[in-house]
């Protein structure tokens, strides 16, 4: 008994000593992130360019405004009689573009991680196309991450004999520049084109949205970004200690943006407050000509950072961190409520398509159980709490008002829609998977407008067909048949009392598959994502998980 326990003993002293040299590994690989940053300029107005000083007789194209919110949960709007807390943060704002426009109550996400999703709303094509496979991550990030023992049944794996296939700077991990983006699409049509917020598609040069079709660009490039000075006293913050992402996001992002590649520089505001301001701005100053606004806010994605005056206007959710997730979601709503206000008071209300959707499902990693609600799953998994996403039209006299659209329809539609109404040509020399969703609306096209909706990441693929979804993983080796029509939010597998739908679905699978490239550089990190419980609880052996790759 003694050599037993003088044996645990010594385990336990490794483990925290193991533990020790994590913690460690993960400061340095922080500190050297901040090194690298370089030097953020105090804040400086940006001047927009100034659009025609009087409005063009006749019609004009319609402007088009793309809202895209940031790991946004299908269960953090109220439009389904859910919302954050049971409803105890509304979402008006975000409603009305449904009220007044069309939902899409099966809108599905490029992808289930933001780049990937992103890489697919701006080209209309599966990233898996042009390599664009995995998110873009630093190597050293991955490395530490990958080594964090932080799940003892399925712990995070970092893929070392990858590294030499890796570009050292993850900036260059970007849409290539042969790919046209909605922004270039519409531009010949007379649009001025302008990008705000996030972009995560590459940041060397001939990737940026300035290379990319945007004639002004304000905002970050890369996948995150602080919403205020860390510890600011007009914020509230929560730090989600189990994550090991969290810790590096608040050790190692900026609070800065660049003006079409200048140098950055902060900004005088909470973030999602000064991305608005400046939309604003930038749709006053063109409110005589035809725009394409990407307005790309990093809300609802980490850090939880949160104004403190709506916190405080919250105090009914008990939770700190549910409330400080509230209110970045409240806030989020009320700034999109500004852009459509900003519309109308501009007279360009009735000619301006408005759509809005997040990238992909809320994150497991901030600890909420409810974010997708009713769906099983999170970003970063296929099922539908990873990619099923609000998905919302608005344009007045065009779609009708309170409309619901049930076929499944995607990102990639995005560029088709966008397109179709501006008057612009979709690219002919290539394969384009979305189509433009206002003729389905309208009836003047009937059908599906997908005979088959896929996704791949990694190991990990999906097919989703004549309402029958298959899930293949290579880790766990499994398959997943679910029938959408009798059971949307997926829990009853029929993989085994259906294997002939399974034989029909791998084959499309394997079809699609044939026609993608392979990803333009490999996946560093992998990690179990379990299906049915967030992070910061305890797995247990017969939980449901998925392996992500990157």
């Amino acid at each position: 008994m003694k050599g037993w326990k003088i044996a645990l003993a010594a385990v336990a002293v490794l483990v925290a000593a193991g533990a020790a040299l994590w913690h460690f590994r993960f400061d340095l690989i922080i500190l050297a992130a901040r090194a690298k940053q370089p030097k953020i300029e105090a804040y400086h107005p940006v001047t927009w360019a100034q659009g025609p000083s009087e409005a063009p007789t006749g019609e004009r194209p319609p402007n088009v405004v793309f809202i895209l919110a940031d790991d946004l949960g299908y269960n953090d709007i109220t439009l389904n009689g859910g919302g954050v807390a049971n409803g105890a943060v509304p979402t008006p704002n975000i409603d009305s573009i449904a009220h007044d426009g069309v939902t899409f109550a099966n809108g599905y996400a490029g992808n289930a991680t933001c780049a990937p999703s992103r890489a697919a709303i701006m080209t209309g094509r599966y990233a898996t196309r042009f390599g664009f496979e995995f998110t873009p991550t630093p190597v050293a990030f991955s490395r530490v991450v990958g080594g964090h023992a932080g799940d003892p049944l399925h712990p995070s794996r970092f893929n070392a004999a990858e590294v030499k296939n890796a570009p050292r700077d993850d900036s260059s991990e970007a849409v290539p520049s042969t790919e046209i983006t909605i922004a270039e699409a519409l531009k010949p049509r007379g649009y001025h084109t302008i990008h705000l917020g996030k972009w995560h598609l590459g940041g060397v040069k001939g990737s940026r949205p300035e290379d990319q079709g945007f004639d002004e660009s304000l905002g970050f490039m890369a996948g995150a970004s602080l919403f205020a000075p860390a510890g600011d006293p007009s914020v509230e913050e929560s730090r989600q200690d189990f994550d090991p992402i969290d810790k590096f996001l608040w050790g190692a992002l900026p609070y800065a943006v660049q003006y079409n590649g200048s140098k950055l520089f902060h900004p005088n505001a909470y973030m999602t407050d000064y991305l608005t301001d400046q939309a604003i701005t930038a749709i006053d100053k063109n409110k005589n000509r035809p725009f394409f606004m990407y307005l790309a806010y990093n809300a609802v994605h980490t850090p939880l950072q949160a104004p403190k005056a709506d916190y405080d206007a919250l105090p009914r959710i008990k939770d700190h961190r549910l409330r400080v997730y509230g209110a970045m979601v409240r806030n989020l709503d009320r700034n999109i409520g500004r852009v459509l206000q900003t519309l109308k008071d501009k007279g360009l209300d009735k000619n301006t398509l408005v759509i809005f959707t997040s990238d992909n499902g809320g994150a497991n990693y901030i600890g909420l159980p409810d974010i997708n609600k009713p769906y099983r799953g999170w970003k970063a998994t296929f099922f539908e709490g990873g990619i099923h996403v609000p998905f919302l039209l608005r344009w007045p006299g065009q779609l009708p008002a309170g409309g619901i659209y049930r076929s499944p329809v995607g990102h990639v539609d995005i560029f088709a829609t966008a397109a179709g109404a501006a008057g612009a040509p979709v690219p002919k020399d290539r394969v384009i998977d979305g189509v433009d969703l206002v003729p389905f609306v309208k009836g003047q096209t009937t059908g599906d407008p997908h005979k088959a909706m896929y996704w791949r990441s990694g190991r990990y693929e999906v097919v989703l067909s004549g309402g029958w979804k298959l899930q293949v993983a290579q880790e766990p080796n499994r398959v997943w048949l679910y029938d959408l029509s009798a059971d949307p939010t997926e829990r009853h597998d029929l993989s085994k009392s259906n294997p002939e739908k399974v034989r029909e679905l791998k084959a499309t699978l394997a079809q699609l598959d044939s026609q993608m490239a392979k990803p333009s550089w490999p996946s560093l990190l992998s990690g179990a994502i379990y299906i049915d419980h967030p992070g910061g609880q305890p797995a247990k052996k017969d939980d449901e998980y998925i392996y992500w790759d990157n």
